[in-house]
């Protein structure tokens, strides 16, 4: 049974649904009970304003035209009145109680994340988002995936410039999904405007949301916390799938991750840790050190031609799996598989010239990563 407030809500945003689904002057309605909710509660504040607005300025303008000194009005002379009084602290009290009322089920009903059919794990990382399906052994790494010369203006932009990524969030519809939400570095923000969704994530602290998808689709955000200088370059994608859809997906994740798992034990050629390792770089590490290593200075310092990554193999596995206190560079060890490091540590010691001709095995690192 529909509470009496949610059917006002629903009353009141009914007249302009269909213009804010087809303009951008309006907050979106969004996909979810919750963003429907909110946009409800939106709008019927919004003309409670439009309402009060009105009548005030509407009797503060008759007043002045019909009393107005030039019609030889004189003022009444009064100190007190306690019926005035009583009256205009009483309307303001109802007014904002009948506000509070469906303000304060939607927040409550905001922050309800009991009963989830599905945990994540979101880690926000400069400058990328980690997702974790906790429970499904299933986690990748999601990346902004426009081009750097797209960046630079040097390639025509697409629709979506800034907003593409690698890896969506894949999530099924008509599920509750409880995101556990922290962060790696610096404080970043997960919003997804029509997810009705927008929370920090903040290192050492763990905060929860909560989101059940009716319609299947692609829904974006962005990082809405400045965090740094690839701030702009932290887009979010959700792909929401019919639950049927999503149940083949994740099977087909498990299945690569246990592939992944298995390839840490054999012994990879130079030629395939290349391969792979130019596509872990191109995705991770050249938004900070360029895609042919040249680096950015002086936070991001260049990789062709580094004579101290060149000459010192263990100080290079080190910077990767460790990270470096205080500096820009993150610890990998939680973030990359050790397949993806193995790959991207080859890599970088062949490519632009490097030619060290040094192949790191995975089993190698997986071993420093469990000391």
């Amino acid at each position: 049974m529909r509470l009496p407030w949610r059917w006002l809500l629903s009353v009141t945003s009914a007249a302009t649904l269909s213009q804010a689904h087809a303009s951008s002057w309006n907050m979106p309605v969004g996909v979810t009970d919750i963003s429907r909710d909110i946009f409800g509660l939106h709008m019927t504040i919004f003309w409670v304003c439009v309402v009060i607005g009105v009548i005030v300025f509407g009797v503060m303008f008759y007043s002045l035209f019909r009393y107005r000194h030039s019609k030889g009005a004189k003022a009444a002379q009064f100190h007190e009145h306690t019926s005035v009084e009583v009256l205009w602290t009483a309307i303001p009290i109802l007014i904002l109680v009948g506000m509070a009322v469906p303000a304060t089920a939607t927040l409550k009903n905001m922050y309800d994340t009991s009963e989830a059919d599905l945990d994540i794990m979101i880690t926000g990382q400069q400058w990328r988002w980690r997702y974790e399906y906790l429970g499904e052994d299933v986690a990748f790494t999601s990346n902004l995936s426009t081009s750097r010369e797209q960046i630079r203006g040097e390639a025509e932009r697409g629709e979506h410039y800034l907003l593409d990524v690698d890896e969506p969030l894949v999530l099924p519809i008509n599920r509750k999904v409880r995101f556990l939400m922290t962060s790696d570095d610096v404080i970043h923000s997960w919003w997804v405007p029509e997810l009705a969704v927008k929370q920090d994530t903040i290192p050492g602290f763990i905060n929860e949301n909560w989101v059940q998808i009716n319609e299947p689709g692609i829904y974006r955000g962005q990082c809405a916390e400045l965090c740094g200088v690839n701030h702009g370059f932290m887009p979010i994608v959700v792909h929401a799938m019919e639950e049927a859809d999503y149940e083949i997906w994740l099977a087909e994740r498990k299945e690569a991750a246990e592939q992944e798992a298995m390839g840490v034990d054999r012994e990879w050629a130079l030629e395939e840790l290349m391969a792979r390792g130019e596509t872990v770089y191109q995705s991770i590490c050249s938004s900070c050190h360029q895609s042919e290593g040249q680096g950015a200075m002086p936070a991001f310092p260049a990789l062709a031609g580094n004579e101290q990554l060149i000459d010192d193999l263990d100080w290079h596995l080190d910077r990767i799996i460790n990270g470096v206190s205080g500096a820009a560079m993150p610890a990998f060890r939680s973030t990359l598989n050790p397949v993806e490091i193995a790959s991207v540590v080859t890599y970088t010691r062949n490519a632009w010239g490097n030619d060290t001709g040094d192949v790191v095995q995975p089993a190698a690192v997986a071993e420093l990563i469990t000391q």
